[in-house]
């Protein structure tokens, strides 16, 4: 979403726009993709060598996903119930190295009237052709505007201007704040309010009221490639929600088995019952939940040695779900500097959950995994280091969750449970996305099949089933891409035999960058063919 350009070095920055969004430059954007895409078929792809396939095959992936979202014209509904285009504009945290990166910034604070602007177009377009997010499924988050109708340094937009370096001269840092005044103002208060206004009173009252992604204009065509573009795998409707339910089964056996090591006496709803009512398991203060989390990935820390050989420098923070949006978004998130936890609604927000979320969002998983992606040795082009493909990101995060019964995370059996709750949330996923978009379920029928499988609390159900409604295909990444990593260190462990080291299993995995799923079994049948080595044995400081 971001508008960038590159400096005198080579680099991306933030510019001082954001992107056009505007039909015509969508359809430029569709004969760009095109004619990549012939490029690329006119390659002699058995002629390159093994690295080049693999960028050849994540290129290819990468472009088709792109032209295919300009083709369904996806941008005319920029928004679902967890994402919304008019949030994530400024930084999570901090603010900017030099005056030149705040003047930018301002600047992008006077596009916003333009680019939210294009925005609305392209939805009205949207309502037009029947094309729009569930109606059911927003209600409500017009409220995440409401932040940004305050003018001055109450405004979230002031964030990166409070923050401002000691490196930048008294005189600049009062010309900067004079003008960030003047921008939130005159452009940021006002065109929040007319997206307020649209969402009110236009978007709301003639959004559609049906939730089948089939139901949308082409729709089985385009919950198809939805599937592809966000699992990268080639797989129907009606094969995914097959494996969903023999997974669902599957974990539901192992979590009987937890229940008994507690135990509790009474069947798995009686349980959950228990885990949502007992207050032992709810943190009493913000502060409390943030703590928590700290403390597992702490401990995670400690067992990082044995999980890889390489290792970045980067290390994030943990950061809460800023109250803009924490209502309505999911229960964490994390990235190359910080992972958010939610700690909205403390009653909906269990404590044994944290431990799989920590290792999902923070480290192994998505923290780490983006510092990885930065410093990793190898050539790794840049257009690779700065993509992310759901399936491989996420299968990778929600394997990490399972990883921690391997590093001695899960300290009770609570926490386990709430390892197994996650990971059958996960497998529901696969029977909820399907079942809505494909087989035409009820809103009712997903709550109650997520409600009655997981320790959840019935708001975080509500949320992700309502997630799932309006972003067809995005929750099926992240169980096929898991069920893809352990099927390959199954196979591996048995291949190798004493010989398998796990540390350079993951390796193979995170040292290259986000890729398709395919292409990194792939990779991972080479390295198990090969007798599973240290893929940095030539590093000298390869251990």
């Amino acid at each position: 979403m971001l508008g960038k350009v590159l400096d005198d070095e080579g680099e991306w920055q933030l510019g001082e726009r954001w992107p056009r969004v505007d039909p015509a430059t969508q359809r430029t954007n569709l004969a760009y993709w095109d004619a990549a895409l012939a490029e690329l078929d006119a390659l002699p792809l058995e002629d390159l060598s093994r690295a080049e396939q693999i960028n050849a095959a994540t290129f290819r992936q990468i472009v088709t996903t792109l032209a295919e979202e300009v083709r369904y014209k996806t941008y005319e509904a920029p928004l679902n119930s967890d994402s919304f285009f008019w949030t994530g504009l400024f930084p999570r945290q901090g603010g900017f190295s030099d005056v030149e990166a705040y003047h930018r910034y301002i600047a992008r604070l006077r596009d916003l009237p333009r680019f939210f602007a294009e925005n609305l177009a392209n939805m009205r377009a949207g309502l037009a052709r029947g094309y729009s997010v569930p109606r059911v499924t927003l209600i409500g988050r017009e409220k995440s505007l409401e932040a940004y109708l305050v003018a001055g340094q109450d405004n979230p937009f002031w964030t990166p201007i409070a923050d401002m370096p000691a490196s930048i001269g008294a005189a600049d840092q009062e010309a900067l704040r004079s003008a960030a005044l003047a921008a939130v103002a005159e452009a940021v208060v006002p065109a929040y309010s007319e997206v307020l206004d649209f969402m009110r009173n236009v978007y709301l009252k003639q959004a559609r009221t049906s939730l089948a992604a089939r139901d949308l204009p082409d729709g089985e065509a385009f919950y198809q490639s939805q599937i592809q573009a966000y699992t990268t795998l080639d797989l129907t409707p009606e094969e995914i929600h097959k494996q969903g339910l023999a997974e669902v089964e599957r974990i539901q056996a192992e979590m009987a088995e937890v229940i008994a090591r507690t135990g509790f006496e009474g069947d798995l709803q009686a349980f959950i019952e228990f885990l949502r009512t007992d207050p032992r398991f709810y943190a009493k203060t913000p502060r409390e939940l943030l703590s928590y989390s700290s403390y597992v990935a702490k401990r995670a820390d400690g067992k990082m040695g044995e999980v890889l050989g390489f290792l970045p420098r980067r290390r994030f923070t943990i950061l809460p779900v800023p109250d803009a949006i924490a209502p309505f978004y999911t229960s964490g998130r994390g990235g190359l500097n910080s992972c958010l936890m939610n700690t909205y609604d403390l009653p909906s927000r269990p404590l044994f959950n944290l431990p799989a979320l920590t290792l999902h969002e923070c480290a192994p998983g998505h923290a780490l995994q983006a510092a990885i992606a930065e410093e990793a040795p190898g050539e790794v082009p840049r257009f690779r280091r700065d993509n992310y493909f759901s399936g491989y990101g996420e299968g990778w995060g929600l394997y990490t969750e399972w990883l921690g019964t391997r590093m001695g995370v899960y300290e009770t059996p609570y926490e386990d449970f709430g390892r197994l709750s996650y990971e059958m949330w996960r497998a529901c996923r696969l029977v909820i996305d399907t079942g809505v978009h494909y087989f035409g379920w009820s809103r009712d029928r997903a709550l109650a099949y997520l409600g009655e499988r997981t320790a959840l609390s019935t708001h975080e159900v509500t949320t992700e089933v309502d997630r799932y409604i309006s972003w067809p295909g995005q929750a099926l990444a992240y169980k096929l891409g898991e069920m893809l990593i352990r099927r390959k260190r199954a196979e591996a462990e048995a291949a190798l035999g004493t010989d398998f080291d796990q540390r350079y299993f993951h390796d193979v995995i995170l040292g290259l960058g986000s890729v398709p799923l395919p292409v990194l079994e792939a990779e991972l049948d080479a390295w198990i063919a090969a007798g599973g080595p240290n893929p940095y044995a030539d590093l000298p400081e390869a251990a």
